[in-house]
């Protein structure tokens, strides 16, 4: 058979991922944090966005009152692509400006006549404004009074912690390097993570000479840093608190008896009767097993909600987007507008770039649209399957995963798990993520409803803090208890969850149990 070159024409479909496509797939699924820093950098590239005011004035700084029907807002969902002009506002701002006018005519400030305030203290620095809002003259106008960022203490680090009290406990500078050596082998606990013969075949030094500086270092504060082993912290934080004694001893060198419960083999390596080990173990549980942890590491960050969830006068829910975590972005017409203007009908360098800034500003505001439509529809569609747990609470929890979600609101499953992703909801119940509400089903003992595996782990905990000494629960007593009430489950799985919720064994919560019972009986 001869080849051939031949000209056919076919029709086809298919599916390209664009790279504003791709861009408002990554929209959806920032957190608040790095949606905001993503709007700051577009605002940084493109000249035509800009970052509404806090106060919720959409009008901006940068932008005359009479251009305020050109801009373009992202504000509460849902939001049109452009904001219409408003007589009112118009008529409001003219009659703003003849005060203004007349105030300056008669070089008098009405607005501040009979008020005790007096004159407006003038800012010592007009320019720095914006980045110290603790200056005189900040708390004007488009100003929320006090700001918590002004009075927030500096965040020192252990290493510095370490390194000012060094120089009181070792006066000699060559034992003060030692220790610069040693404080930088620190983990974030506090424990010394170095091996002693070689930081002392590194520097020359002898075992002795390291361990006469590492003793020194060992009693700097916080009590217990420099351990090398978790037996070591708590025997040097019991020596400060003068509680180091044989029997003390003998309980710490063996902190995996304690693990176990093992309190009758306890008792025979301390020598100590049951009230004296009961009032040993608490003295343990008052140390700090990590005393690093006390020392900030990195900048903790509030958690802010992007949904809020009220009740209705109705006696339903109110599903909201949360005002303080919704970017508002203003697209700038007036610039626009002027650019076209200076460069006439003839097609300018400046204009295609402007053209270009404005595309992109134009799919920005959408995309941020977009993306708040979906978290609301996503939110309210599991406030709506979860109805049951916000009025009585994690007990009636019930089974949910993301296909369930995305048929309701007929979308993807990958979208919904993109929305959910880093979200939290606010409810009169607490704060929680979006995942916590989607759990595995467990079945029913009785061929009802199912049930939440969430759930469930909450009635393990509940039944065994109601046991009672004499009468502590097993695995398979727990397991026949869940299935009185309806709930089918394995005993391999009730010893999971009970692990995963750090719970000891029932050997080791009936010998826990039986000491402290005898201990309050005395």
């Amino acid at each position: 058979m001869a080849l051939s070159a031949n000209l056919m024409l076919r029709q086809s479909q298919s599916l390209v991922m664009t790279p504003q496509l791709m861009q408002s797939i990554q929209l959806l699924q920032m957190t608040h944090l790095e949606l905001m820093q993503f709007i700051a950098q577009e605002v940084e590239r493109n000249p035509l966005l800009e970052i509404a005011a806090d106060d919720g004035d959409l009008s901006g700084d940068s932008l005359d009152p009479s251009d305020r029907h050109n801009s373009n807002a992202q504000d509460n969902p849902p939001v049109s692509d452009e904001i219409a002009a408003s007589p009112a506002l118009d008529s409001d701002w003219y009659e703003n400006s003849a005060s203004e006018r007349l105030n300056d005519g008669l070089d008098a400030n009405f607005d501040i006549a009979f008020t005790d305030e007096g004159t407006a203290q003038r800012p010592d620095a007009p320019e720095l404004l914006g980045q110290w809002k603790s200056m005189p003259g900040q708390s004007g106008e488009g100003s929320d009074g006090y700001d918590l960022d002004d009075f927030v203490a500096g965040q020192i680090s252990l290493r510095d912690h370490l390194n000012q009290q060094v120089p009181f406990a070792l006066p000699s500078a060559s034992d003060q390097l030692l220790a610069s050596v040693l404080v930088d082998h620190l983990d974030e606990a506090g424990y010394l993570r170095a091996d002693l013969d070689e930081v002392s075949a590194r520097l020359g030094l002898t075992i002795a000479e390291v361990e006469r500086v590492l003793a020194a270092l060992q009693t700097l504060e916080p009590a217990g840093v420099f351990a090398r082993t978790l037996s070591e912290c708590l025997i040097i934080q019991l020596r400060q608190l003068d509680r180091y004694d044989p029997a003390m001893a003998g309980l710490v060198n063996n902190l995996e008896l304690l693990a176990k419960r093992d309190f009758a083999t306890l008792k025979k390596i301390c020598g100590v009767d049951e009230e004296d080990l009961v009032d040993m173990l608490a003295e343990i549980r008052k140390l700090n097993p990590k005393p690093g942890s006390c020392f900030e590491h990195s900048v903790s960050e509030s958690v802010t909600p992007d949904i809020v969830v009220k009740a209705d006068a109705a006696g339903g829910w109110r599903v909201e987007l949360n005002p303080d975590a919704l970017p508002r972005v203003l697209v700038n017409h007036s610039y626009m507008t002027a650019v076209a203007r200076r460069g006439g009908s003839k097609e300018t360098p400046d204009q295609t770039f402007m053209s270009e800034c404005l595309q992109n500003a134009n799919w920005l505001t959408r995309s941020l649209d977009q993306r708040a439509r979906t978290i609301t529809k996503v939110a309210a569609e599991i406030v709506r399957q979860q109805s049951a747990f916000l009025d009585h609470g994690v007990d009636h929890l019930r089974p949910l995963n993301l296909k369930t979600v995305a048929d309701a609101i007929k979308m993807h499953e990958s979208t919904v798990s993109r929305v959910t992703t880093n979200k939290y909801m606010l409810t009169p119940r607490g704060l929680f993520e979006l995942k916590y509400f989607f759990s595995v089903s467990i079945a029913s003992a009785e061929g009802g409803d199912s049930h939440s595996a969430e759930a469930v782990r909450h009635r393990i905990r509940a039944l065994i803090d109601r046991e009672s000494p004499e009468a502590v629960l097993s695995d398979d007593d727990i397991v026949d208890l869940l299935k009185s009430t309806g709930v089918d489950l394995a005993r391999r799985t009730v010893a999971k969850y009970r692990e995963a919720m750090n719970i000891p064994s029932s050997v080791q919560r009936r010998r826990e149990k039986r000491a402290m019972a005898k201990v309050s009986a005395l």
